[in-house]
């Protein structure tokens, strides 16, 4: 795991024991920290401390010996004498506050008493950025923005491993990067960063820093639009000047960082929409916007010298990411393609534009109330089927410019879809809604629709 030798002696609290508060926790403890860590769920919290030493408070004895049930005790486990698993009250004394991205900073009580007592807010980021100092020579790139961060990052991962630099992915996509083993020298560490990543990072001073969009999101996490983009311009506000940037120049938030960044001359970037490419030998990488996310990737895989030759060898072998633009089957010559990771409108247009036929399958737990963004590739929809909460409203705006059924839930609407699609069409799973008012997360929810389109029955079937 990666470490540093700052943390040792140090003390946190780790709010949140998911992936990447379980990877904090175990790589503080592994460089000499003391550790008091919490969750609100019960399984998570007893990850860390075997039975008959369940959880943080209650459930048995100590080695101490009897502790009330309200009490918090230290976690026996081989993991480090210094974990303790108890709820965090009191901040005095810590040296820094340590949270997952998906807790809200701009309303959870930990962490304006943290902010009012003067103790630093950070997240994994910001510890692997102070890590750096004790690891092997190396390079970050860092890819932010609202849509096609996962696709960029991997793409960028995947012409680094085919041009035979070593490198690593992690930040928002795959393991946490504090739980993976450092690269040897020369080494490409390639994170995906959320808005949430760069608001709870310092000092991450990236190689290449990449931006491609922003667009509205998140807005219940920020003071409106502009916080949300200013969070995204920290992260050229970390970097030294001379290090790269890549900036999509396609909407006026991105263009306005770019322009504050007009200084750096040749060390700066800018991917510019609706550029012309011939997409065919990418099979992965198909419609307007993988042609931004590839432009930006090419960029960034110049800037660490990577052959034209390796590049190209890394488009053309790219295979893309689960529940992005992903084809699950064929059927009858219809294709049945899960986008399930188009939580907005914003990265839904794109999808749709990228099919002339299309049987829609949209709706969840809606970020706005509208779907705006969509519209100039409502031609592209031969019929929509909405889904989960937003069904209804989304119904209402689709019902003046083409057929609408309104499914309520995924299995109905794959079943409608396929009952209806002809050969040559695609039925696109593609919600512009986040998946929480009937699924745990956009993974799920696309496996759900890769199990509805395998429990279609074969033609001839009853």
């Amino acid at each position: 795991m990666i470490v540093s030798r700052t943390w040792a002696g140090r003390r946190y609290a780790v709010l949140g024991l998911a992936r990447s508060g379980a990877a904090t926790v175990r790589a503080l403890l592994a460089a000499g920290a003391r550790v008091v860590a919490w969750d609100a769920d019960e399984a998570r919290r007893s990850a860390f401390a075997p039975l008959p030493f369940r959880g943080g408070v209650g459930g048995g004895a100590s080695p101490q010996g009897s502790v009330p049930a309200e009490a918090p005790y230290p976690n026996p486990s081989p993991e480090g004498e210094g974990l303790q698993i108890a709820p965090l009250d009191d901040l005095t004394g810590f040296d820094a506050l340590v949270v997952s991205p998906g807790v809200p900073l701009n309303t959870h009580p930990l962490a304006a008493k943290a902010r009012a007592a003067g103790i630093p807010v950070i997240g994994d980021i910001e510890l692997f950025a102070q890590a750096r100092a004790d690891l092997p020579a190396h390079k970050v790139v860092g890819i932010t923005g609202t849509n096609g961060k996962s696709t960029t990052t991997a793409l960028i991962h995947h012409i680094l491993r085919t041009a035979g630099i070593p490198t690593l992915m992690g930040g928002n996509i795959g393991l946490p990067i504090l739980a993976q083993e450092p690269l040897p020298a020369g080494g490409v560490y390639v994170l995906e960063l959320s808005s949430y990543q760069v608001d709870l990072t310092q000092s991450l001073d990236c190689d290449v820093a990449v931006l491609l969009n922003i667009t509205p999101d998140h807005l219940d996490r920020y003071d409106g639009f502009e916080s949300y983009a200013a969070s995204k311009a920290r992260l050229f506000a970390m970097q030294s000047p001379e290090h790269e940037a890549v900036i999509g120049i396609g909407d006026a938030a991105s263009a306005a960082i770019a322009r504050s960044l007009s200084a750096r001359g040749e060390h700066l970037t800018k991917i510019a929409p609706g550029v012309c490419m011939d997409q065919r030998g990418w099979p992965a990488l198909q419609g307007p916007h993988n042609a931004q996310n590839a432009l930006a990737a090419i960029a960034a895989a110049r800037t660490l010298g990577v052959s034209e030759v390796d590049i190209d060898r890394g488009l053309a072998g790219f295979t893309g990411l689960p529940h992005r633009m992903e084809r699950v089957a064929a059927r009858g010559g219809v294709t049945f393609v899960d986008d399930s990771k188009a939580t907005n409108p914003e990265s839904t247009a794109p999808a749709l534009a990228a099919f002339p036929r299309v049987h829609w399958i949209v709706g969840g737990q809606p970020k706005g109330d509208d779907l705006d963004a969509c519209a100039p590739a409502f031609g592209h929809v031969v019929h929509a089927y909405t889904i989960g909460q937003a069904g209804p409203r989304f119904a209402a705006i689709l019902a003046p410019h083409m057929p609408v059924t309104e499914a309520g839930t995924l299995d109905a609407a794959v079943r409608a879809a396929a009952a209806q699609a002809r050969p040559g069409e695609v039925v696109l799973l593609s919600p512009a809604c986040a998946s929480f008012d009937q699924f745990r997360d956009y993974e799920a929810r696309g496996a759900a629709f890769r199990a509805a389109v395998q429990a279609l029955p074969e033609e001839g079937e009853a």
